[in-house]
Parts: C-alpha cells; structure tokens; sequence
C-alpha cells in the first residue's frame, strides 16, 4: 500500500470511527484550511485555485448550516451566522479580497475553538472529572 493510500484510507477511517461532535470539529478545521488555501491562491494571483478552495469552504458552512437542530434556540443563531459566513465567503470570491478571508476565518475560529472545548469539557465529564481543572 502506498503512503498515499494508508494516508486517505487512515482519514476515511477517521471520519467514520469520528463522533458527531469530533465531525463537527473537522469541518471546521476544513473550512480553515479552505480559506488559508483561498487567502494563498489570491496573493499568488491564482483564481482558479481561489474559486475552488471557496467553494469548499462554501460547502462546508452549508454542511454546518443543514445539520442544525432547528428545534434549538440557538440553532437560530447559528444559522444566521453562517448564512452571514456564507454570504462574505461569496463576496471574497467575488472581490479576490483578502481582508473579508480574514474576518470570515476569525468567526470559523472562534467557532472551531468553542467546539473544541465543548468537547474536551463532554469528554472530562464522561470520565467523571468535571471536578478537577
């Protein structure tokens, strides 16, 4: 087997064994990557490789945004962030600018950051330490 194959078959793997929560945790990370990639295919004056990595990063909010709870009050908000990330994703590729890429990746991260403590914090109360710091 190819390094090349061990390495897709260990991300299918990853994706399959993942919890919700730790899915949820790798579109994010996708998103970012995407729009590191987007930010790098406009200062190299790349625009087919801008359009494609925002486009991944379009389709990635979107799975974010089809798989809310809509029965949750924050769901709401949620969707309305990602409607507006979503939006500006659109407008960066439109316009090749970078500085909408910038604002767009501080809310993927704070998102991507809260997720993550969220589930760091379920795991440490699944293990009965929601005691210790």
């Amino acid at each position: 087997m190819s390094i090349l194959n061990a390495n897709k078959a260990y991300q299918n793997n990853s994706v399959q064994t993942a919890s919700p929560g730790e899915l949820t945790l790798m579109l994010y990370n996708g998103c970012l990557k995407f729009i590191g990639l987007a930010r790098t295919a406009i200062e190299m004056k790349n625009t087919e490789e801008k359009n494609k990595n925002l486009l991944k990063a379009q389709k990635v909010i979107q799975e974010l945004m089809v798989t809310l709870n809509m029965d949750l009050e924050v769901s709401k908000s949620l969707m309305q962030m990602y409607d507006y990330i979503n939006r500006r994703l659109i407008e960066a590729n439109i316009q090749s600018d970078v500085e909408i890429l910038d604002e767009v990746e501080d809310y993927v991260l704070d998102f991507r950051n809260t997720w993550k403590e969220v589930i760091q914090i379920n795991r440490r109360m699944q293990h009965g330490e929601a005691g210790r710091v």
